[in-house]
């Protein structure tokens, strides 16, 4: 009688990884949300999203390149929940008006990310995933769970939205 075979968790491959990943990941989530008690949130989510991924029966190689994609689809669920949860908001007050106007001016990159950090949540995933992570219209769209054409016009809000709040704390730092 032959003595049934134990299979290892496929998920023990993490943990060789874990300690160098680790800061990898937070800082990857840090420095786009700004947030440490977010960034440590959405990291513990990014590694318990990793373990489940690792033990499905066509689990994708493990590496901090691959948990830095996990993050950052975590990141995009998190601003799209925000979103949803300001969208109700917004319904009871008019929403913000639709503007198209290209900025090609330098920008000053503490005031750039203060004034991404005041920036509702759709339009702060939208310009990080596409100006700070240097996605394409399509990838963010991906990651946002919305058409190309309504990506598109929502990256002509949200830099409308930052350009005129950067150009309000521009006048007040002055």
């Amino acid at each position: 009688m032959t003595e049934p075979r134990v299979r290892s968790d496929p998920a023990f491959a993490l943990l060789g990884l874990y300690e160098t990943a680790l800061p990898e990941v937070y800082g990857y989530l840090l420095s786009r949300c700004g947030d440490r008690t977010l960034a440590e949130e959405l990291t513990s989510e990014t590694f318990l999203g990793a373990v489940a991924a690792c033990r499905k029966e066509y689990a994708p190689p493990v590496s901090t390149g691959w948990l830095i994609g996990v993050a950052r689809h975590k990141l995009a669920d998190h601003w799209r929940r925000k979103e949803r949860e300001e969208r109700g908001l917004r319904l009871v007050h008019h929403s913000e008006p639709d503007v198209d106007d290209p900025w090609d001016e330098q920008l000053d990159a503490l005031r750039a990310r203060q004034v991404l950090d005041s920036l509702g949540p759709h339009h702060r995933a939208a310009l990080t995933l596409r100006y700070v992570d240097g996605l394409g219209v399509p990838e963010v769209a991906g990651h946002l769970g919305r058409s190309v054409h309504a990506t598109e016009a929502l990256l002509v809000r949200a830099r409308a939205a930052f350009r005129r709040t950067y150009q309000e704390k521009e006048g007040r730092d002055a």
